[in-house]
C-alpha cells in the first residue's frame, strides 16, 4: 500500500509534465513522416482491410452477427486492440525508450509508462471517432449506449497504465523479457477472441480462461456497445473478472516498482 501511494503522489505531482510529455511522444510517433498523423488511422485501416476480406472472402463467409454486418463486428473487436496491442509492447519498452528522464533528470519511473499510456489513448480515441463514422456510413446511429465508451476506455486505460509499470521495469532490467514480450504479442491477439466470441467457445475451461483476459473483457466491453447493446452492469460477471486481474496486475507493478527502482538508473 505504501508503495501504491508513493506512485499515485508522483503522479499527482507530475500530472503537468505527463501531460506535456504525452503530447511530446505523439509529436514523435509521427514525426519526419509526410502524412504525419495520418498514419496512425491508415495502418490499422489496412490491417482491418485485410483481415475483413480475408474473413469475408477466403477463410469464410462473414455473415451477420446481432443483425450487423460482420464487418463492423470485426472493427468493434479491432479498434480498442490497437491500442491494448500498443500499451503491451510500448508500454514493456516505455522505460528503456524514455532512459534520459531517468538517467539525465531523475525523472519518477512510475510516471513514464503513465503518458506513453496517454498518448496513445489519444490516438485511439481518434480511431473511435472513425469507427463511429463508419457504422454511420453503413446506416447504424448512434445509440445510447454509445454512453459506456468512456467506461471501457478508463478500464483498458488503467489496466495497460498498470502492465506498463510492472513490464517496463522488468524489460529494462532484461531485454529478453522485452523480445518475450514482442514475441507473444501475435499470440495473445489470437487467443483472445478478438476474430470470434469468446463467450461461444464449447469447452467450459477454456471459455473461464479466456474471460479472465483483459483483452478479451475490453473487446467483450466494446462490443456490448456497439453491437450486442448491453449495459456494463448487465455484464457483471465480466466486471469481477476484470476488478480480479487489475489487482493482480496493481500489486505486481507495485511488487516491481518496490522491488527495482533503485536498480533502474544504473541498469539504463
Amino acid at each position: 500500500m505504501k508503495t501504491i501511494k508513493e506512485i499515485l503522489k508522483d503522479h499527482i505531482d507530475y500530472r503537468k509534465q505527463l501531460t506535456k510529455l504525452a503530447g511530446a511522444d505523439l509529436k514523435k510517433a509521427y514525426s519526419g513522416s509526410v502524412l504525419g498523423w495520418g498514419w496512425a488511422i491508415l495502418r490499422p485501416a489496412i490491417l482491418i482491410f485485410v483481415f475483413w476480406f480475408a474473413f469475408s472472402f477466403g477463410l469464410r463467409k462473414g455473415g451477420d452477427v446481432e443483425g450487423y454486418p460482420f464487418f463492423l463486428w470485426l472493427i468493434a473487436g479491432m479498434i480498442p486492440w490497437f491500442y491494448m496491442r500498443d500499451m503491451i509492447t510500448g508500454g514493456a519498452g516505455s522505460i528503456r525508450r524514455y532512459k534520459y528522464l531517468v538517467t539525465k533528470i531523475k525523472f519518477p519511473i512510475s510516471t513514464i509508462p503513465t503518458f506513453v499510456s496517454m498518448a496513445t489513448l489519444v490516438t485511439h480515441v481518434g480511431l473511435v471517432v472513425v469507427m463511429i463514422a463508419i457504422f454511420i456510413g453503413f446506416g447504424y446511429m448512434p445509440t445510447i449506449y454509445y454512453l459506456q465508451l468512456p467506461f471501457y476506455m478508463l478500464l483498458m486505460f488503467l489496466f495497460f497504465t498498470a502492465w506498463g509499470l510492472f513490464a517496463g521495469l522488468l524489460s529494462a532490467v532484461s531485454r529478453d523479457f522485452l523480445n518475450l514480450i514482442k514475441s507473444l504479442t501475435q499470440a495473445l491477439f489470437w487467443l483472445s477472441g478478438i476474430l470470434y466470441d469468446a463467450s461461444k467457445i464449447d469447452y467450459e475451461w477454456i471459455r473461464t480462461v479466456l474471460l479472465f483476459n483483459p483483452v478479451t473483457i475490453v473487446v467483450n466491453g466494446y462490443r456490448n456497445v456497439f453491437i450486442n447493446h448491453v449495459w456494463f452492469w448487465e455484464d457483471w460477471h465480466q466486471l469481477v473478472n476484470f476488478a480480479i486481474v487489475y489487482g493482480v496486475m496493481l500489486l505486481l507493478a507495485a511488487w516491481a516498482y518496490r522491488k527495482l527502482k533503485k536498480d533502474i538508473p544504473d541498469v539504463l
